[in-house]
């Protein structure tokens, strides 16, 4: 059974970094293989970690919902849907790669998002790890797509509104009674030290920090050039930090 572990925050934290720089970790440091899931259609996860895209998820069931009358006689519709999917997961080296995408239109979806969860979970039992980058309002879980989390790491800017946010993401995660062994705290493009606001918000929300990250020029360089985050080096201070957290959760 593989581990899961997803991220989350508002836009701007830097949380696609952060599930980027564990891939990374995981890439480097174990033999296993990895799903990387991005399930925010804002985020860029395939750019981060130097994998090109397909097609994705949501676009193809909007497809299949089209298509579910005209599909090919003595053909299941759920074996249809699944060869479909098997099509636009991206194969990387240790690393593959499915796109959540935009949302899907209107109409009903029930049937075709109950085989993606069924998809989802088998697929994520043949991989040793399980990261998902995830959109602020959590759909993707919320919908319950994949099995228990082992982590959740709630990515902020060290600002007293972003905690806010973080706890209310917290809040969100036990109101949809999702199945997370560990909530944790993420901070991240830290200058310098902690304000005392910042840290009374934290201890006010009830948040369990596990790392801070501080601003790292060598990922805005990368960005700039377009090379992929997973491989920034050790001097990375951002990879120093991600590694240093990835130990600490992991037992080696």
């Amino acid at each position: 059974m593989s581990l899961a572990i997803a991220v989350a925050g508002k836009g701007g934290t830097g949380k696609t970094t952060v599930a980027a720089l564990i891939i990374g970790y995981l890439k480097n440091k174990f033999n296993g293989s990895i799903l990387a899931v991005d399930a925010d259609p804002t985020a860029n996860l395939e750019e981060a970690i130097g994998l090109e895209i397909k097609a994705t998820i949501g676009a193809t069931l909007a497809k299949f919902r089209e298509e579910l009358s005209n599909l090919p006689q003595g053909i299941p519709k759920n074996e249809y849907l699944e060869s479909k999917l098997d099509e636009i997961l991206v194969e990387g080296e240790k690393v593959d790669l499915l796109v959540m995408g935009c949302k899907e239109g209107s109409g009903c979806y029930c049937y075709p998002n109950q085989i993606l969860r069924q998809y989802l979970d088998m697929l994520a039992k043949n991989y040793s790890f399980l990261i998902i980058d995830n959109e602020a309002g959590m759909e993707h879980l919320s919908r319950r797509m994949t099995r228990e989390l082992d982590f959740l790491f709630l990515v902020s800017d060290p600002t007293v509104r972003g905690i806010r946010t973080a706890g209310a993401l917290r809040d969100l995660a036990k109101e949809l009674e999702l199945n997370i062994k560990e909530i944790f705290l993420i901070i991240d493009k830290l200058h310098g030290e902690l304000h005392p606001l910042v840290l009374e918000e934290i201890k006010k929300q009830r948040l369990e920090l596990i790392k801070t990250i501080p601003e790292d020029a060598m990922i805005v360089d990368y960005s700039l050039s377009g090379k992929p985050l997973t491989g920034l080096p050790e001097t990375s201070v951002a990879t120093r930090a991600i590694n240093e957290l990835m130990k600490q959760i992991i037992a080696v």
